[in-house]
């Protein structure tokens, strides 16, 4: 199986990248980094042509959107969240996802039964909504909307596609505090991933395998 995995370099990324790799997998890490397999800002449409002309011809089972940023955690209402800051995050969180999508469909088509993961967050559900971090919470819910969309329009080529939240992760992005450790939710989503196809294809689901309240 081949697995491509936006922002692998470091957190859920690249945690996501070992155990594939270990399990035999091939892996193809993207990060901004040139030490990463594919050199990757997702915000970049001449980054993304450049992946796709290097993995033309290969056949990708499984596409893991996992890059993104949250830029607003200490923003506060009152005179925060720059019109700058939204521009982006939903460049990095919204528009990557699409772009890495549609410039990885040639490889996904080569594939018997491919399928794309993107990673959103339980931040995108409109039935929970705690005030705050407004930039992160649209942005992970347009791109559950777009996740939701893209499986209407491919389900006719059999690709399918599922949204996940990955768990209150320890890892830069989470923090110390979080409620599960990088391999917790790893070996969770893994396991999502695997269960993932046609008849579940738009799930919005946990990284233990609860269906999530859109």
């Amino acid at each position: 199986m081949h697995v491509v995995i936006t922002g692998a370099s470091r957190g859920i990324g690249a945690g996501l990248a070992a155990l594939y790799a270990d399990a035999g997998h091939k892996v193809t890490g993207t990060g901004r980094s040139v030490a990463s397999d594919v050199q990757l800002d997702v915000t970049r449409p001449s980054d993304h042509v450049a992946m796709a002309d290097a993995l033309a011809g290969e056949p990708i089972d499984l596409l893991v959107c996992n890059a993104g940023v949250y830029l607003d955690k200490t923003e506060t209402l009152d005179g925060g969240y720059s019109a700058d800051m939204w521009a982006a995050s939903f460049a990095a969180n919204v528009t990557g996802v699409f772009l890495s999508v549609q410039h990885m469909l040639p490889m996904l088509r080569l594939a018997d039964a491919p399928k794309i993961a993107i990673i959103s967050s339980q931040m995108a559900s409109h039935t929970r909504a705690p005030g705050g971090s407004y930039i992160y919470r649209a942005s992970k819910a347009a791109v559950l909307n777009l996740g939701r969309n893209l499986s209407t329009d491919l389900a006719s080529e059999g690709i399918a596609v599922g949204i996940y939240h990955p768990g209150w992760v320890q890892t830069d992005m989470g923090g110390a505090e979080g409620d599960i450790t990088v391999d917790a939710s790893v070996q969770g989503l893994a396991l999502r991933f695997d269960a993932l196809g046609m008849a579940t294809t738009g799930c919005f689901e946990t990284w233990d395998g609860r269906a999530h309240a859109y």
